[in-house]
């Protein structure tokens, strides 16, 4: 199995993404620089892609999933017609691009103040800011908006009512709102689900495929998420690799999984699966915590001869110049930098940096380990001197004890 750089690409107009090699890191080191991040999203991919290189991280762009576009979509009209035929008490806006999809579908069917005049006769739930804002631009108030940005608050506002016979239009975004549709008819309401922006698989799934690969060998640092079903995308990819467990068993260890906001969250939640979020769920709050997240948990610092190191993901920081280094390199520098001046043996060595590049095929033997070093000097250039390898024992960095 050969290890390379991770991959990075530029989306197709049609959403698919081409396989290639990363693109090179800022000239000055950012605050990301040696870190490999995945980008699940579909949509504002571009911009959150831009945001992580220009903090000097390589990207690897695998959009999970591609939203379906709304042109001549059948049952997203059938929806809209439903709640035109007979008054609606309540409508939920979910999120802030369903709702201005639907009501620009609405407008380019020629039934758009009908559809606006319907929602201004009803009380209006919007789910979040986004969703809130969304409405507000249309001409329409919300009644009630809960701060958590989640449905369930929706739902426990609306069970408080009477809603035997009552009709209400639920935006979905997405996936179907199975569970809260079902609630909502079982104290008597007429729901009309109104699927906007339904989801399928990418065009082109090859770049999925790669990035659980990357992310199995260890090569992705952490993964950023924008919406619960691309979570979810990521690891059904996975288990038809026949990966799943050792997807699930980096996102526990050393893959930091990165949400948008709590929902985005709830799919790995269930799965034991620890993630951060921003207490805003916006693409730049997203990056600043992953910008600050990040670096704690892969950064090592040392000294050798009056000289300030700096091990961050795969590149080393000497004097605040970057050393860039592949993979394989990069692991071993790691395993050396966790206990500065340590002699660790080849068999630890060959057990720690292979673990997961060696799943299903065959492990390296001690020549590839001394191959690793070997290629970890090259790149190291000047700075060679800094692993020292012990006769008979194995490698250590030369920094004093």
């Amino acid at each position: 199995m050969s290890h390379r750089t991770a991959a990075s690409s530029d989306p197709a107009p049609d959403g698919s993404a081409e396989a290639a090699e990363a693109a090179e890191p800022a000239e000055t080191p950012g605050p990301l620089t040696g870190f490999t991040v995945g980008v699940t999203a579909a949509r504002r991919r571009d911009e959150l892609s831009a945001l992580l290189r220009r903090r000097g991280a390589r990207v690897v762009l695998a959009p999970t999933l591609r939203i379906l576009p709304l042109e001549d979509d059948a049952a997203l009209r059938r929806a809209t017609e439903e709640c035109l035929a007979a008054p609606l008490d309540y409508v939920v806006a979910t999120t802030g691009v369903g709702w201005r999809g639907w009501m620009s579908a609405a407008e380019g069917w020629g039934r758009g103040g009908e559809l606006a005049d319907a929602c201004r006769r009803a009380v209006v739930l919007s789910r979040g800011p986004k969703a809130t804002g969304a409405v507000r631009a249309s001409g329409l108030g919300e009644e009630y908006s809960p701060q958590s940005e989640g449905t369930d608050e929706l739902l426990t506002w609306l069970l408080a009512r009477d809603l035997k016979g009552r009709r209400i239009a639920v935006q979905e975004h997405g996936l179907p709102l199975d569970s809260f549709s079902a609630a909502l008819r079982e104290r008597g309401a007429e729901v009309v689900p109104v699927p906007v922006y339904r989801w399928a698989p990418p065009a082109d799934p090859e770049p999925v495929r790669r990035l659980v690969d990357l992310t199995v060998r260890g090569e992705v640092h952490a993964l950023t998420f924008t919406s619960a079903p691309a979570a979810v995308a990521l690891i059904e990819a996975a288990e038809a690799r026949g990966l799943r467990r050792e997807l699930l068993d980096a996102l526990r260890s050393d893959v930091l999984a990165v949400c948008v906001g709590p929902v985005c969250a709830r799919p790995l939640d269930d799965l034991g699966i620890p993630s951060i979020h921003p207490a805003r769920g916006r693409l730049g709050s997203l990056v600043r915590e992953l910008t600050e997240q990040l670096p704690r948990r892969a950064r090592r610092e040392f000294e050798v001869a009056g000289r300030r190191l700096v091990l961050q993901g795969s590149a080393l920081l000497v004097d605040g110049e970057s050393v860039a280094l592949a993979p394989i390199p990069a692991a071993v520098l790691r395993a050396l930098a966790e206990h500065p001046g340590w002699v660790v043996s080849r068999a630890e060595l060959r057990r720690r940096v292979w673990a997961g590049a060696t799943a299903g095929g065959r492990a390296p033997d001690e020549h590839a380990v001394e191959a690793a070093v070997a290629r970890l000097r090259a790149s190291l250039g000047e700075h060679s001197g800094l692993v020292q390898t012990v006769p008979k024992r194995g490698y250590r960095l030369s920094v004093p004890l």
